[in-house]
């Protein structure tokens, strides 16, 4: 399958003048849910990325802009977090959001900081994530952990002399390393007993670290972990099934099948490209593949998930059907993928096919 034009028109369609919403109710924005800083990042990091590989989108500026001003008026100085909830009525939900979407804006705001785009934007990118960076140091979990360092790791990519960042980023790989240590096993070579959401980012981020900072135990322990991840959510008939969010899979219990969420398949294409362009064997990329094909229709229900009439994409796979909502983390999701499988920038290598 031939991979689809680059079509923003829902996301433009899912952007007001305050920023990105969070749900939509089938095509069509819902404000009752008002918005949050975990989409708003999301974009923002797909604007960064493109406007590195695709930088002649028409009104791209102006999305990177509203999505940047979004994560800025929810940082909270005083608690040097950022909030995550908005309301319709632009009033916050909460003072401070939680580890991951902190995490996960950092991440975008690294990003953001790196090559390319409007020098404003880079530069209040790179002000935002260096105060709200040190937040990291009191994460406890491990998906916190992974998104920081691939925001590190985009960040130091501009300021490879930053030692400060470099010190954190092998403190936080090293605890992701020893997590892998602890709990892993010849047959659940993993860094939890249980696999929840965004899997792939785990040894996606030690991967990176690893290459980066020439600790090849780091890489060697992140491409094992990586290649049973891909193992576990392949099906009898050979394509990509992601854990389902009703239940996950709990060591030495039955995996959930359903719910099939977009966020999983995207976070597997860019981690199989990461690892195809560090290992060079050719097994990542089709792996890359067997992930973003899920969203065209390769999965058990024969069902795409990304809508070409739209470019929205629905939010899951149930057993019998498909979410029909399009909301924004599944387009984002999807538009991630795309972009990292049509750039050799950011997010992994392009693969032809």
């Amino acid at each position: 399958m031939a991979l689809p034009d680059l079509n923003l028109a829902h996301l433009r369609l899912m952007t007001d003048s305050t920023g990105l919403l969070q749900h939509a109710r089938f095509s069509v924005p819902r404000y009752d849910e008002g918005y949050c800083v975990d989409d708003n990042a999301r974009g923002l990091l797909l604007t960064a990325l493109l406007e590195r590989t695709a930088p002649d989108q028409t009104g791209l500026g102006e999305l990177a802009s509203r999505y940047l001003a979004f994560v800025n008026h929810a940082f909270n100085p005083a608690l040097g977090r950022f909030r995550n909830f908005m309301g319709y009525s632009r009033g916050w939900l909460e003072a401070s959001g939680s580890d991951d979407s902190h995490a996960r804006t950092t991440w975008a705001l690294g990003a953001a900081a790196g090559p390319g785009g409007d020098p404003g934007r880079r530069a209040l990118a790179e002000h935002l994530f260096r105060a709200g960076l040190p937040a990291a140091r009191d994460f406890t979990c491990p998906r916190p952990w992974a998104y920081a360092l691939l925001g590190i790791r985009a960040y130091l990519e501009a300021a490879p002399e930053d030692a400060g960042t470099t010190q954190l980023e092998a403190e936080l790989a090293g605890r992701l390393h020893g997590l892998y240590l602890r709990h892993g096993s010849d047959d659940w070579p993993w860094f939890e007993d249980r696999l929840t959401y965004c899997n792939a980012r785990l040894p996606q981020a030690l991967m990176l670290a690893g290459a980066r900072t020439g600790r090849q135990d780091w890489v060697a322990a992140a491409l094992r972990a990586l290649d049973w991840l891909a193992g576990v959510q392949t099906d009898p008939q050979g394509r990509f099934a992601p854990i389902g969010s009703d239940g996950f899979f709990i060591r030495g219990r039955v995996r959930a099948r359903f719910d099939q969420q977009p966020v999983e398949a995207c976070a597997m294409v860019s981690a199989c490209l990461d690892a195809a362009a560090l290992s060079g064997d050719p097994k990542w990329e089709g792996r890359a593949w067997d992930a973003f094909d899920w969203f065209l229709g390769r999965n058990h229900l024969g069902l795409s998930l990304y809508d070409p009439r739209t470019g929205g994409c629905r939010d899951g796979l149930h057993a019998h059907a498909a979410n029909q909502n399009l909301g924004a983390e599944s387009t984002l999701s999807f538009l991630l993928a795309l972009v990292a499988m049509r750039s050799r920038n950011g997010c992994g290598a392009a693969v032809p096919r």
